[in-house]
């Protein structure tokens, strides 16, 4: 039999580094759109928990035949601070904005703080009241929801009289104030 040389062929220490320089070359520029990516990811995700919310009151208030509030809440049990800090989703028997917990109001949900970094602005309204036939009238504004990037990438809903719910559209969001 004929033995044949193998030669162990592998990177040099000079290719090593040339692959090494380009990857990290590569990597610096996918990194801000990547970084990018997940910032739309987090904004899309606190809009679409804002909706469910908002969709929840409404569906209760038709459902139970009862005004439901959707507001904003520091503490979890009442009305009160900024919308990126929690709402909350509550029946609120007498419609008047408030929990009360002497004439039969009931927490329905509780929605946390939003991710650090984001803020949630709803211009000159603290809560959204819907009466018994889900319509949400006096209360229609814009949600808009806004990180670092400002206004261009800011993502909102629009709340109708009716109580529908709607994504804004980006004339509905010159900015984010």
């Amino acid at each position: 039999m004929h033995e044949s040389k193998h030669n162990n062929t592998g990177f040099t220490i000079l290719e090593l580094m040339i692959t090494l320089t380009v990857a990290a070359i590569l990597l610096s520029l996918a990194a801000p759109s990547f970084r990018d990516i997940i910032k739309d990811n987090r904004l899309i995700t606190e809009i679409n928990r804002l909706s469910a919310s908002l969709n929840l009151g409404r569906s209760e208030s038709i459902k139970r035949s009862l005004t439901v509030t959707v507001c904003k809440s520091d503490d979890a049990a009442s009305c009160g601070g900024d919308w990126h800090n929690g709402w909350i989703v509550f029946v609120d028997v007498d419609g008047d904005g408030s929990v009360d917990s002497g004439d039969g109001d009931e927490l329905i949900k509780v929605s946390p703080a939003l991710t650090s970094g984001t803020t949630l602005i709803f211009p000159n309204k603290n809560r959204v009241t819907y009466n018994a036939d889900g319509f949400s009238v006096g209360f229609n504004s814009t949600f808009k929801l806004c990180d670092d990037r400002g206004a261009s990438n800011a993502k909102g809903l629009v709340v109708s009289p009716t109580g529908r719910v709607r994504t804004a559209t980006s004339s509905d969001l010159a900015s984010c104030s």
